[in-house]
């Protein structure tokens, strides 16, 4: 990180916080300043919170954080800063801690002495957290004395006291979730754990802790990474196999911005980019993304006719140039202006000419620095290219054998009558037995069916072009009628529930588990657009006499039981296990898993993009050892497994 953007700054006191309006408008809508009251919004009282100590830590007087989760889901965040100012704020005669605990935008932020660099743009943290906790208490060391105030629901409820004495500085905030506002109060160790993780990441040498000390749930981690986001690539590469040794780091800054890249090409086929605006991840991309990825993309085309290894005729996409890359892209901006509430976008535009410049220069002159690594990376993108072309050709031969058809569908799905998609469904089936009596128990109406035989393709593992020539994918391809990849278009799509129809045991959940990589890597819209379900089969049945009831996992099995047991306690039944779908004659699945008055189905969900594609890349990818640990570390939590 500069060393300019990191010295100290000018004194911290009162008479930088500036007083920009009130907090009347927070409890009445949480969701404009969290997000939503979800258990999203739970944790986004968190992050606010580190966000500020990790503006301390950007101004160069932070380098220690600790996040603790207390028993009761209560949660403390203590850092090494400065202490928030206690001073009189001269605009409203208050002190200055209870300012920013009690006005919204108020905070360091906006008199540009404070900051020069924040990801905290708006200034609402402190006072929001505040304003949606049941109580909070902070306590700030100042190198002399230990101050403490309390609040409850916004409002002071013990004003600044002195509570000892000490020479250490920095800020402790207590506080608890109001039940009034949330939906769940109970805080998920793992994903604040991945945020925490990312701050360390992009702010090399700052040392992160977070520790749960709920009774039975006791862990530690320490995160601390001197490497910074040349760390953060390798960890996101940790499951991959890079095609070369070492990651490419990139830096330069002008005026009082920074950006750094750091990139590593592995032998998968799909792109890892991660982009960050002062430590805010920008999930929707923006300036400093765009100008990376054209500069990316004209070193190599440039780098590859230079050397030979493209025709002066030849030209390499942008897709081309990103497959099998994860690169980090990090800046930091004194003006930070992000597109949208939620801040996923950066809009500066002198970003992308500073990124587009540093990286067309280092890259270039690494690549000709290094021949070695240089001739493998554009191997790979000519490779990527070669197979581009090949999946346009199956693409094209596909579409002309649909023409030449008497029905462009496939041979196998059972249509539906209307066609209206925002009105269907189609549920794509394990095997043609239960295909079969799902075709007779269907409402044809509106539901369309599609029955899959044998195992398909692990998409982790193939190109674009082995997908299309796939017989077991085609036919989902041909029937959703939206294409796959860059060309996937949901206006075209078919059906608006995509219902995926397996047995409940292990190899129903391996082809639960290849259709969804399927979709995540060939179709991502589809789930992101909430259009993609599990269909939920029973687990059992209950027979009492001439009635049955259906229970769907061991705790509905033995609800059932204790109420017929409560009801008649000599009454006399039988619990069977549903072996497959298959085996329940048309009725049955109709009745349990397809009538919408009755089926219970679970739809997929895609909160995280980066995560999921760690997940499926260990998972489903070639590495066998990082997968062996996962499921050592996870069997524990596996219920109704079937083996």
């Amino acid at each position: 990180m500069s060393e300019e953007l990191l010295k100290p700054q000018q004194e911290y006191d009162a008479s930088q916080i500036q007083v920009l309006e009130g907090l009347e408008a927070v409890r009445k809508r949480p969701g404009m300043y969290i997000g939503s009251t979800s258990v999203n919004g739970l944790h986004h009282l968190v992050y606010e919170i580190v966000d500020n100590a990790i503006d301390e830590a950007l101004a160069g007087y932070c380098d220690h954080i600790t996040v603790r989760i207390l028993p009761g889901d209560i949660i403390s965040v203590r850092d090494n800063g400065r202490g928030i100012p206690t001073g009189i704020q001269s605009q409203t005669g208050k002190s200055a801690l209870e300012v920013v605990f009690t006005v919204l935008h108020a905070g360091g932020k906006f008199g540009g002495g404070g900051y020069k660099v924040s990801g905290g743009l708006h200034g609402v943290g402190a006072s929001v957290v505040n304003a949606l906790s049941g109580w909070l208490e902070v306590r700030v060391c100042d190198g002399k004395h230990i101050q403490e105030m309390k609040f409850a629901r916004g409002q002071v409820t013990q004003p600044i006291t002195t509570i000892g004495t000490t020479e250490k500085t920095g800020s402790e905030i207590v506080f608890k979730a109001d039940g009034e506002i949330f939906e769940t109060l109970i805080y998920d160790y793992e994903v604040l754990e991945k945020r925490l993780r990312e701050q360390a990441f992009l702010n090399a040498g700052v040392h992160i802790e977070l520790r749960d000390e709920r009774p039975g749930e006791e862990r530690t981690e320490n995160m601390c990474y001197e490497g910074g986001i040349r760390s953060f690539v390798e960890y996101r590469n940790r499951n991959k196999t890079p095609i070369h040794e070492n990651v490419i780091y990139i830096s330069g800054q002008r005026d009082d911005a920074l950006a750094e890249v750091a990139m590593q090409y592995n032998d998968g086929y799909t792109e890892d980019i991660l982009s960050f605006a002062n430590d805010i991840h920008t999930t929707e991309g923006g300036t400093h993304e765009t100008g990376f990825k054209s500069a990316l993309t004209k070193v190599l085309n440039d780098y590859g006719k230079s050397k030979g290894h493209l025709k002066a005729d030849e030209t390499l996409s942008g897709e081309d140039t990103r497959e099998g890359l994860t690169a980090i892209i990090s800046v930091k901006l004194t003006e930070a202006q992000f597109e949208g509430q939620t801040k996923t976008k950066l809009g500066n535009s002198e970003i992308r000419s500073l990124v587009e410049s540093i990286v067309k220069d280092s890259l270039s002159t690494f690549l000709e620095e290094n021949p070695s690594v240089g001739k493998i990376i554009i191997e790979k993108a000519i490779n990527a290219s070669r197979a581009r072309e090949a999946a346009r050709r199956a693409r094209d031969l596909t579409r002309r054998k649909n023409v030449l058809e008497s029905s462009s569908l496939p041979g196998k799905l059972a249509d539906c009558n209307e066609k209206d998609p925002s009105l269907t469904e189609i549920y794509i089936v394990e095997g043609d037995s239960a295909g079969g009596s799902a075709k007779t128990g269907r409402d044809s109406r509106f539901q369309a069916i599609l029955p899959l035989w044998g195992k398909m393709l692990n998409v982790e593992k193939a190109r674009a072009d082995k997908v299309y020539g796939n017989d077991k994918l085609q036919p989902v391809i041909t029937a959703l009628g939206a294409g796959i990849g860059s060309e996937f278009d949901l206006t075209k799509l078919r059906y608006h529930k995509v219902i995926i129809m397996a047995d409940a045991d292990v190899d129903g959940s391996h082809i639960r588990t290849l259709m969804l990589t399927f979709f995540f890597r060939c179709m991502r819209p589809l789930i992101e657009g909430g259009y993609v379900y599990f269909a939920n089969p029973p687990l059992f049945n209950i027979t009492r006499g001439k009635k049955t009831v259906y229970a769907y996992d061991e705790a509905d099995r033995d609800r059932i039981i204790a109420e017929i047991r409560q009801q008649e306690p000599n009454a006399k039944f039988v619990v069977g296990r549903n072996k497959g779908l298959g085996e329940m004659n048309p009725e049955e699945l109709w009745e349990t898993t397809m009538n919408p008055e009755t089926r219970i189905m679970n739809r997929v969900t895609l909160e995280d993009a980066a995560e999921a594609d760690m997940i499926f890349t260990l998972l489903m990818g070639e590495k066998v050892e990082p997968r062996r640990e996962f499921i050592e570390r996870n069997a524990k939590y596996v219920v109704n497994l079937d083996i």
